[in-house]
């Protein structure tokens, strides 16, 4: 009886709560921005602080329209979040909290900031319920019309009900459903990649209209606004896993063969089973409306007729399951032949192939990945072209690769300053770019995107780095007329031009020189006698004069 009187009160009590609720009374956890007075009337914080940083968040979701817009906007001008203490030591105080991605979706989702108050905008699901945590399992509503209770223009308002409704639009707009399942792109491992940092799982991006692809962990981003973990690119990764699922299934590749016209015979022999017994269900409801109709007393009509159709329906559905039955044995596949047996086997044999066939589908690769593959755990070097990664396979065992990737610049590159040494050393003994290029690809080095270094990569490092004025170089050792032969640079700083400009003269013809070669080198020597030059200049002068006339 105490259980049962418990019970009763408990029901009454939250009766009384949703009655009180559909009132618009029931004042439970004001968000930031309202205060209760102690006559039980709402209003908008008296902080006038706080009331500006509130309605700063709403004008900068006008701008920016999107959440990690205004997140951004938040860290990068260090702007805080109000929050009144609610309870323990300085209750009723203000703290300013670092601004987070959940706590800015809540406050541009939350309908008191329009004036409306709200009752029941989650709903639990006991299915989802976690065993000794009674507060889980809760799901948010995000249409109004799912919730208990909604009153407009009760509370004093930040934005209008119009603004709130656009702004939960623009959100759902720019709302996209990530489960770490394959979503259809060329990427192999998108949903089972790790940071190697964090641990958290890097998400899958798609740049350059989709053709490249793009591991990123931007957790500590999205939520903080702060700086990117970890990114890499997908090719080398994939690359990696790929030969490593293949090197996987190759010993297999003849026990795959032998197995698959037995799983083949077992999956038909599983499909005929299965309408097997919904065809015996639908002949024992037709038999059990049949005892059911003749059970009856024929003079009594009105309950005859109800089972006569009953019994009818029953026969229906019974002829309709036979005829789906029928059309799905037709078009079930034929038995395998002796030929098409033997082409499995030579598909089997030659694993590698049948993974690069065009005929096989980005989804069968992604679903292959996923059966033998765990998770991958990657680890950059720094921003360097070194990367780690670890394989966690199905069955627990975990394996260790080093990989090189593609970067963008020179300056990532981990020996990037011994290549800069050995560019020095030889330049300094005399070698051209290609002797320099080829002497590096002897000793093992890369360059960041291509294969191997040539020669204009040389030049482009040496003029980047201020290595074109040592000693000794090309042009100083290059037959010349002494006193009437310039280099290219040298006649510029002469003229007082850019060396492109010097350049673009030798071209048409207004200055005259000839290409001399040193050490596999090509030079250009203008000749310009001291007149030619002072003639030069005179011109240059006239024509300057000739533009600044009115």
């Amino acid at each position: 009886m105490s259980e049962a009187e418990l019970h009763i009160l408990k029901g009454r009590m939250h009766e009384g709560r949703r009655a009180k609720a559909a009132r618009g009374e029931l004042v439970i956890g004001l968000p930031r921005g309202y205060v209760q007075r102690p006559s039980g009337e709402v209003a908008l914080d008296p902080d006038e602080g706080v009331r500006s940083v509130i309605r700063l968040v709403f004008d900068i979701f006008e701008r920016r329209r999107s959440i990690r817009g205004v997140l951004t906007y938040l860290v990068d001008h260090a702007i805080a979040l109000p929050d009144r203490v609610r309870s323990g030591p300085g209750k009723g105080e203000i703290r300013w909290n670092r601004p987070n991605h959940a706590t800015v979706a809540d406050m541009l989702r939350h309908p008191a900031y329009a004036g409306a108050y709200v009752y029941g905008r989650r709903r639990m699901e006991r299915r989802a319920q976690l065993p000794g945590k009674p507060h889980s399992g809760r799901r948010f509503i995000r249409g109004p019309e799912g919730w208990s209770v909604l009153h407009r223009d009760c509370w004093p308002a930040y934005i209008d009900w119009q603004t709130y409704t656009r702004n939960q639009d623009q959100m759902a707009a720019n709302r996209a459903k990530h489960d770490g399942v394959p979503r259809g792109g060329p990427a192999l491992l998108g949903g089972l990649v790790h940071c190697g940092r964090c641990g958290r799982r890097m998400v899958l991006a798609y740049h350059n209209n989709g053709r490249e692809a793009r591991y990123q962990c931007c957790q500590e981003a999205v939520t903080f606004a702060g700086p990117r973990c970890q990114s890499l690119s997908a090719a080398p990764v994939d690359e990696l896993a790929a030969r490593l699922i293949l090197a996987a299934l190759t010993p297999s590749a003849l026990e795959v063969s032998l197995q698959l016209a037995e799983d083949l015979e077992l999956e038909r022999a599983e499909r005929r089973r299965h309408w097997a017994e919904r065809l015996e269900r639908a002949r024992y409801e037709t038999a059990l409306a049949r005892r059911r109709y003749e059970a009856v007393d024929p003079e009594m009509r009105l309950v005859a007729r109800t089972l006569e159709r009953e019994w009818e329906a029953a026969l229906a559905a019974e002829e309709a399951l036979g005829a789906e039955q029928a059309r799905e044995l037709a078009r079930e596949p034929a038995r395998l032949g002796p030929e098409e047996c033997r082409a499995i086997h030579r598909l089997a044999e030659d694993i590698p192939a049948l993974w690069h066939a065009s005929a096989t589908a980005q989804k069968d690769r992604q679903a292959i990945a996923r059966l033998v593959l765990e998770r991958v755990v990657v680890r950059l070097d720094g921003a360097s072209e070194h990367l780690q990664v670890t394989c966690e396979w199905a069955g627990g065992m975990r394996t260790h690769h080093a990989l090189i990737r593609p970067v963008r610049r020179f300056e990532q590159l981990r020996g990037f300053d011994q290549i800069l040494a050995t560019i020095r050393d030889l330049r300094g003994q005399g070698y051209s770019a290609t002797a320099i290029a080829e002497a590096l690809n002897g000793a093992g080095w890369h360059p960041p995107k291509r294969a191997a270094f040539e020669a204009g990569m040389i030049q482009r490092l040496l003029f980047r780095h201020h290595m074109t004025g040592e000693k000794p170089i090309w042009s100083q050792a290059v037959p010349r007329q002494p006193g009437a032969e310039w280099t290219l640079h040298e006649a510029a700083e002469r003229l007082g031009v850019h060396r492109h400009t010097a350049y673009h003269w030798v071209r048409r013809g207004r200055l005259h020189g000839r290409l001399a070669t040193q050490g596999g080198q090509h030079i250009w020597l203008v000749t310009m006698s001291e007149n030619e030059l002072d003639q030069f200049r005179a011109a240059m002068r006239g024509t300057s004069r000739s533009r600044n006339l009115p």
